[in-house]
């Protein structure tokens, strides 16, 4: 059995850090285990699913280095869906319900002031013919929901949560189908996975119920039913559920210089035992992927932590990896040397205003003044060659008896306008 896992987006916004990490997990365990990585556009709402998000989705999967095998849409699949529908229909797994929003909500009140839990109590299926035509008469359109099996519990081993039952009786049969003929997600999502011969589903752990739900649409199309591995949700620093990480996608990312290596690194690792570690290599990261190693407690993101890990992720890179993004005409050596300063790629151009000019020009003391001269009439009797500055360094210590800060930061300021930087032992040679 060759594995296959999906990504399975609505193109109706862009994508935000949790799904970012739901399509790398998929992804990295395809990459893992030889197996193949799917995106499907869920794009069955046709008023909010829009091209523009799709394209979307596309590049800001591949600017993370995610390539999916094949593609597919669910809007180029109703027939399909249509057909599968018939299927369950003349199997009686199926039925028509014709309550009202209102009336549907006044039920759930009903059974929560009982003590109950708010479950549909499937009324639909106990309407006589009279009734439904009293209905239809009033312009009442059904939909259709899909009859759960009360007598056949529901059962799997998460790869994550471990085992895991439920009691059909206890869950709603679900809506599949609105009043207008659209479908709501949980069928087309099991009849795509089946034909598109998905092996493992790994998706947030928002999701356990629908899991039990649809292993019984599974079962009732008689098809193999997937592996599931549902994870623990992303929360904020702050320790709850964060409504900006519902924001958080990689446009926000790129305006802050984050590296997609920095993104890849710290969403493969929170919420396992594994420790987050500035691994610019995907492939590093992907051989220790276990869902074996995630826990059940939520995942925390912290942007400090990844501004660190960004920061970290920078200095691990390599001329060729950033030679397209560096100013016109900079060399590998000046990278190497600018490298260990940066905090993001933001602050490149800076560093290298540094080397081509102009610079700030600071104020000095009297006695440092005078020192800037020693050093520019030293530096005019030696030939520009590599250790200059150290040559030159020791000949002012020789000649003025300043050592340490009083030595080197005098000519830091002069020649680069700051007072922090590169070694300079580095940028002058």
């Amino acid at each position: 059995m060759k594995i296959k896992t999906r990504f399975a987006p609505s193109p109706t916004g862009h994508l935000h850090v949790g799904n970012i990490r739901t399509a790398l997990h998929n992804w990295m365990f395809a990459q893992k285990n030889g197996g193949a990585f799917l995106l499907r556009l869920d794009d069955t709402d046709a008023e909010r699913s829009k091209e523009e998000y799709v394209d979307a989705i596309r590049a800001d999967l591949a600017w993370l280095g995610i390539n999916p095998d094949s593609e597919e849409r669910q809007s180029a699949r109703f027939d399909r869906y249509q057909a599968r529908f018939e299927e369950l229909k003349a199997a009686g797994r199926v039925y028509p319900a014709y309550e009202t929003a209102q009336e549907l909500d006044l039920k759930r009140k009903i059974q929560l002031g009982r003590g109950k839990p708010p479950i549909y109590d499937r009324g639909a299926l106990n309407l006589t013919a009279d009734q439904i035509a009293a209905f239809e008469a009033e312009g009442r359109t059904s939909h259709w929901r899909f009859k759960l099996d009360h007598e056949t519990p529901i059962e799997w081993t998460d790869l994550v949560r471990g085992d895991q039952h439920f009691d059909a009786a206890l869950l709603s049969d679900p809506v599949i189908r609105r009043e207008d003929g659209s479908w709501l997600y949980m069928l087309p999502s099991t009849i795509d996975d089946i034909d598109m011969a998905i092996t493992h589903v790994v998706r947030g752990e928002d999701h356990v119920a629908n899991t039990a739900v649809q292993i019984q649409m599974f079962q009732a199309f008689g098809a193999d039913i997937p592996q599931f591995a549902h994870e623990a949700l992303l929360v904020g620093t702050e320790g709850k559920l964060s409504k900006r990480l519902g924001s958080l996608g990689v446009s926000g990312f790129r305006e802050r210089h984050i590296e997609p290596q920095a993104i890849v690194a710290l969403l493969a690792r929170i919420g396992t035992s594994d420790p987050v570690e500035p691994i610019a290599d995907v492939a590093k990261l992907i051989e220790t992927f276990d869902f074996g190693r995630f826990g059940r407690a939520p995942a925390r993101f912290d942007d400090a932590e990844l501004a660190q890990l960004n920061q970290k992720i920078v200095h691990l890179l390599d001329y060729d990896d950033v030679k397209d993004r560096l100013p016109e005409a900079m060399p590998a050596e000046a990278w190497e040397v600018i490298r260990p300063n940066l905090h993001d790629m933001s602050e490149v151009s800076q560093w290298w205003q540094v080397v081509t000019g102009p610079i700030a020009k600071l104020e000095f003391s009297a006695e440092d003044q005078e020192f800037i001269g020693q050093a520019r009439n030293a530096m005019e009797e030696m030939e520009a060659s590599e250790g200059i500055w150290k040559k030159l360094t020791e000949a002012l210590k020789e000649s003025s008896g300043r050592k340490g800060k009083p030595l080197f930061m005098p000519l830091r300021q002069a020649l680069t306008g700051l007072d922090h930087g590169p070694d300079m032992g580095l940028c002058c040679r």
